[in-house]
């Protein structure tokens, strides 16, 4: 390959991983305990389940989600949320998880500021056991839940996004874990 051209590859890849990196801004990131005490956790024993989940700021800083997955009592998931946080999400932007799990399929849920109580946005990610992975969820794909229910017909505002969390309910009695390194935004163009 002449040089001029192997040159310009090596420039062209280098722009592109540059401004890849200018889109991207980290949101959370888990390297004291002031960076997970806002969290919490909700599980299916606020509807008489008997799942367990909890989470902990691990010794290699990332935010660990554990615990015990129960089908008794018409149970079956467990999560732990932020109820607030400034995100500034827009269409076109991708969250991005750096994720390290146990081979199980989470749900990312974005909570609206109008509908704190109501309906969570959600798209799920699979885990490949032990290993760091990144999830890219692009924000136009999160469906509206309520209670394990799709409204399809209700859309996401990102722009009105103020809370997030992980959700474990896939109908798998037993142990998990999900270890989160850091949850960033990608910004897409804008129109």
């Amino acid at each position: 390959m002449p040089k001029s051209c192997s040159t310009a590859l090596l420039l062209f890849f280098l722009s592109t991983t540059l401004f890849a990196d200018t889109n991207r801004k980290v949101l959370l990131e888990f390297e004291s305990p002031a960076s997970i005490k806002n969290w919490r956790a909700v599980n299916d024993g606020v509807m008489g389940g008997r799942s367990i989940g909890r989470y902990r700021l691990t010794d290699e800083n990332t935010l660990e989600f554990f615990g015990y997955l129960s089908l008794e009592n018409n149970g079956g998931f467990a999560s732990i949320r932020l109820p607030s946080g400034d995100f500034n999400l827009d269409q076109g932007d991708s969250i991005i998880l750096r994720v390290k799990g146990d081979g199980r399929t989470y749900n990312m849920n974005l909570y609206s500021q109008r509908n704190l109580g109501g309906f969570s946005f959600r798209q799920s990610f699979k885990t490949t056991p032990n290993k760091l992975i990144e999830v890219k969820l692009p924000v136009d794909q999160f469906v509206a839940t309520w209670r394990g229910r799709v409204f399809p017909k209700q859309k996401l505002n990102p722009n009105e996004i103020a809370g997030l969390g992980i959700l474990l309910g896939d109908k798998k009695q037993g142990k998990f874990s999900l270890q989160i390194e850091s949850v960033s935004v990608q910004h897409g163009e804008k129109n």
